[in-house]
């Protein structure tokens, strides 16, 4: 019963990483198919990417504060700020 109960509760969480990977791997300018050459080192100034960082937030903190733990990473993200490796 309780592994029932889990299941059901990640289900949105899995979503949320779900969708992060289908952008990973057709849409990011860092980990696509195509992005090694468009830029061979990528884009992104943090380690770990943004994308991956709201994937490791989602599995570490569940989906509302890996949320918006990936939200403010995102707004972070300028080109006045100086990167570097943040981990979540």
């Amino acid at each position: 019963m309780k592994k029932a109960f889990l299941f059901i509760w990640y289900i949105p969480r899995n979503i949320a990483i779900a969708l992060i990977d289908v952008y990973q791997k057709f849409f990011s300018l860092d980990h696509s198919f195509w992005a090694k050459w468009v830029k061979s080192h990528g884009h992104c100034k943090y380690h770990p990417t943004c994308s991956e960082y709201t994937k490791i937030s989602l599995k570490k903190y569940g989906l509302i504060r890996g949320t918006f733990k990936g939200v403010w990473r995102i707004m972070r993200c300028n080109p006045w700020s100086d990167g570097g490796v943040d981990i979540p």
